[in-house]
């Protein structure tokens, strides 16, 4: 089976496949580097989101010395919007690795990749097919739900889950690792899709147990994750000059290291104005909505800071405080 099954997807990619720039049909890309940057820009993002910071962020950091050397803040200033700000920190980190302990040569074995900052299995799994075609098995969820549906498993996917690695691992074409990885993400991504799968269109329905089947949408049962619903405020204060109190986040966690407004759980100033305006942003596991209030001082509060509101542009802020300066600004 895995030969006429990795033949009829090969043959399926090279006509169908997505036009990417991390990837190079025929074997591997010929820049590891731009494998490099999209595995991290990746992780917990679509590729419709990635391909808009992509080409900017590898226009200004073309190699990955250029990202070594790079400050911190610049890179998070180019990562703004794509979220997870851990993944660009870990990506330069990673590049400044591949600079001090290999010479600006990216490594090609397991053990060296996995050395690398924000590389997990997964990760180094596939970087090591795309960038080098190496016989490495990529195992993400689209892979998980293509090898569940082959054989039906309708199990909850934790206790599967061993099965469909051992499976996905015998399927994978050894002498072709680069575009079967590509291939089998894509068939994922546009066939073989979690909700209304086009199973009339997949290459490899021959070999599938639950083409069109009633329950195809419900492989692989999965366990529902709820959400924690956090309420806050968020102050907009500036001083008689107009400019505005921002603070560079110091304490740990995804959004350490980048720029804000004040915030808090609980009401921090008793004189501040409710603007009637909120914002809401949804986190991996968090439902959070902030009421935005506003203030004036010109005594700078705490560890923030006043600048110009022409400025802002010059500091990298989440995408939740991005929504604050969109919604604050908003007229009506």
């Amino acid at each position: 089976m895995s030969q006429k099954f990795s033949t009829l997807l090969l043959k399926w990619y090279a006509q169908c496949g997505r036009d990417l720039p991390w990837r190079h049909k025929g074997g591997a890309h010929p820049n590891p580097y731009i494998v490099f940057v999209s595995e991290l820009m990746l992780q917990q993002t679509t590729v419709k989101t990635v391909l808009s910071y992509f080409d900017r962020f590898i226009k200004r950091f073309g190699d990955v010395k250029t990202l070594a050397e790079a400050p911190l803040e610049e890179v998070y200033l180019y990562w703004q919007g794509l979220g997870y700000y851990t993944r660009a920190k870990s990506l330069h980190q990673s590049a400044q690795t591949v600079m001090s302990d290999f010479g600006g040569r990216f490594p090609n074995t397991r053990e060296d990749v996995s050395k690398l900052k924000g590389f997990g299995p997964y990760t180094v799994a596939s970087f090591l097919a795309l960038a080098f075609n190496q016989p490495e098995t990529v195992v993400d969820g689209n892979v998980m739900r293509i090898m569940a549906r082959l054989d039906h498993l309708t199990s909850p996917l934790d206790e599967v889950l061993p099965f469909l690695r051992r499976k996905a691992e015998s399927l994978t074409d050894p002498n072709n690792a680069a575009d079967y990885a590509s291939a089998i993400m894509d068939l994922g991504a546009t066939v073989c899709t979690k909700t209304k799968p086009k199973c009339d269109a997949c290459p490899v329905r021959v070999f599938c147990k639950s083409k069109s089947s009633v329950d195809v949408e419900q492989i692989p049962m999965r366990k529902k994750m709820t959400k924690k619903r956090v309420e806050g405020y968020v102050y907009i204060v500036q001083n008689t000059q107009g400019e505005v109190l921002i603070r560079k986040r110091c304490e740990p966690g995804l959004l350490s290291g980048l720029y804000e407004f004040l915030w808090s759980e609980k009401p921090l100033f008793d004189e501040a104005v409710d603007t009637k305006k909120t914002v809401s942003h949804i986190f991996t596991h968090i439902d959070m909505t902030l009421k935005i209030y506003e203030m004036t001082t010109d005594t700078p509060i705490g560890d923030g800071f006043f600048v110009p509101w022409d400025k802002l542009s010059e500091y990298a802020f989440s995408t939740l405080m991005q929504k604050v300066i969109q919604k604050y600004n908003h007229k009506g």
